[in-house]
């Protein structure tokens, strides 16, 4: 079942008038990639946070197939909808195979026991994060790009519809970076709705279907395709600086740069 979860005119505060949101619509479908992009302190990851449920507006309302998503339980939320944070580190030592057991924990019964089902699951999810040959490594000594497709297979194994990412390549070098998008980008063709928080433009221009700009004021500045959202003019407001897009020569998606400030003489 192809499920979206959709924001409409979010707004969120910590203390009573510092919004960190402001206005704020946004949707993630079954079968995309939603790019969430903007500066520092545009609010991103606070909006990822209210679309999963774990922060409540002060305005606007989230909504999960046309129901309001206050009125799922936890667990009920569980079973569509896969957060994963930027920092992940278990307490205690585990295996892979024990962290992507982890994610079963919306199904599994009172005691918490694995059947045979949970099982087979976890090992399917496993194959599709591409991380077969790190089942019984110790988590805590893998690699940044290793963990992070060992986390993903722990959320996948959730067996939701919809994936939230903050930031899930803001650790690793460029090569692993393009792996991880590339490997939503797989989960998308599979039906998954994936909204990404990302620093990176130019993975977003190549990997995602629709971007969500946030403004430094936290606000909604523009949404669309990469190319209509990416450009010169809509990115040099959000980050308050002057910000160059080009075209990529190899995926023929925008190539954005930023100027450097002139140098002291």
């Amino acid at each position: 079942m192809t499920h979206c979860l959709e924001g409409k005119h979010l707004a969120f505060a910590y203390e009573p008038g510092q919004d960190i949101l402001t206005d704020v619509d946004i949707a993630v479908r079954g079968g995309e990639v939603v790019g969430i992009v903007g500066p520092n302190g545009a609010g991103k990851s606070t909006l990822l946070r209210v679309l999963c449920g774990l922060l409540r507006t002060h305005s606007g309302q989230v909504r999960l197939d046309d129901k309001v998503l206050a009125s799922f339980s936890s667990i009920q939320r569980a079973r569509v909808i896969a957060f994963l944070p930027q920092t992940v580190n278990p307490v205690f030592s585990l295996t892979v195979f024990e962290v992507i057991c982890l994610g079963r924990y919306p199904h599994v019964g009172a005691l918490g026991g694995l059947g045979r089902h949970d099982l087979e699951v976890a090992e399917r999810c496993l194959r599709e994060a591409n991380a077969e040959e790190l089942r019984d490594r110790d988590f805590m000594t893998l690699s940044g790009g290793e963990r992070q497709r060992v986390l993903l297979a722990s959320i996948l194994a959730q067996e939701p519809s919809l994936l939230l990412l903050d930031e899930p390549t803001s650790a690793l070098d460029i090569h692993h970076q393009t792996e991880f998008f590339a490997l939503l980008r797989r989960l998308c063709r599979k039906g998954y709705g994936i909204g990404v928080v990302t620093h990176d433009l130019n993975l977003a221009a190549r990997f995602c279907d629709r971007l969500i700009l946030l403004s430094i004021q936290r606000r909604l500045l523009a949404q669309g395709t990469p190319i209509d959202v990416l450009t010169e003019d809509l990115l040099s407001q959000a980050y308050s600086a002057r910000i160059r897009v080009g075209v990529h020569p190899l995926t023929n998606t925008p190539l954005v740069t930023a100027d450097a400030p002139e140098e002291e003489p």
